[in-house]
């Protein structure tokens, strides 16, 4: 586990002002913590079990030189899986890298070659490792808290420049002046309203002179609602491969937070 409850919180739960409480939720990608009127939350922790688990794909693969081939990998989607939290003031949100068990199961050999043993074939079976991941994180609240989840499945890169030397980027110790063609926008999903992930910043933008600054530039890297190529309803996605009704393959996340039955002091943010 990597959080604990913070000392303030811990103290004022110990002392009656607070009650430690828990919300679990899962399978579909929208949730609502609901907070009571005159009443606020801190939410110091959280458990995720990544969606995807409870089942493997298997293929053969096709080895050239003894080299896997280009393959679709139908698990690429839930490898990269977006939690964020909306308080009707503050956005955080949260992105993990959830990793993919492969194991290769020799079929056959290179018989025009019996003494090299190159191998022209494997059986690969992969499948989504979803032990729980433990995150510290500190939001309060007054508000109900929504929470969405979901997979990205792309990032697509939109430009790359080379940045050039600023009050920020001072060369030698930045990539200010390196003259590498870097990314500089990619975008999290394509329909709608998707966000333009600025870099360096979106902040005195023009200081870096890559032309004008998209409408919906934001210097943090996180997805949007799309179908094809931004955050996507784990359910859609099992759904799809028809297993929406296994219980292992959905995510499951367990917000551990502490609940004060009155207004927000302003020490807390």
């Amino acid at each position: 586990m990597s959080w604990q409850i913070p000392t303030q919180v811990e103290q004022d739960i110990i002392a009656g002002k607070a009650t430690y409480r828990t919300f679990q939720t899962g399978n579909g990608g929208q949730s609502i913590l609901t907070v009571p009127s005159n009443s606020y939350v801190v939410i110091f922790g959280y458990d995720f079990s990544p969606a995807g688990g409870g089942w493997y794909n298997q293929f053969v693969s096709t080895l050239v030189n003894g080299q896997n081939g280009v393959t679709v990998d139908t698990l690429r989607q839930f490898e990269t899986q977006q939690i964020s939290f909306y308080t009707g003031t503050d956005f955080f949100p949260f992105i993990h890298h959830v990793n993919a068990v492969n194991t290769l199961t020799p079929l056959s050999w290179n018989a025009a070659v019996p003494d090299d043993n190159q191998l022209t074939s494997v059986l690969r079976v992969s499948e989504i490792d979803n032990t729980p991941i433990s995150r510290q994180v500190y939001i309060t609240s007054s508000n109900d808290v929504t929470i969405s989840v979901g997979l990205i499945r792309n990032s697509i890169r939109i430009s790359s420049n080379p940045i050039p030397v600023t009050s920020r980027t001072p060369p030698g110790l930045t990539y200010g002046g390196s003259l590498q063609a870097m990314n500089t926008q990619t975008n999290y999903g394509v329909g709608g309203n998707p966000l333009q992930f600025m870099q360096p910043s979106p902040k005195d933008y023009q200081d870096f002179a890559f032309g004008l600054l998209p409408a919906n530039a934001d210097g943090q890297a996180f997805a949007t609602p799309d179908v094809n190529n931004g955050l996507l309803d784990p359910t859609v996605a099992l759904n799809a491969l028809g297993i929406q009704n296994f219980a292992a393959a959905n995510y499951y996340l367990n917000l551990h937070y502490a609940l004060y039955t009155e207004t927000v002091p302003e020490s807390r943010g």
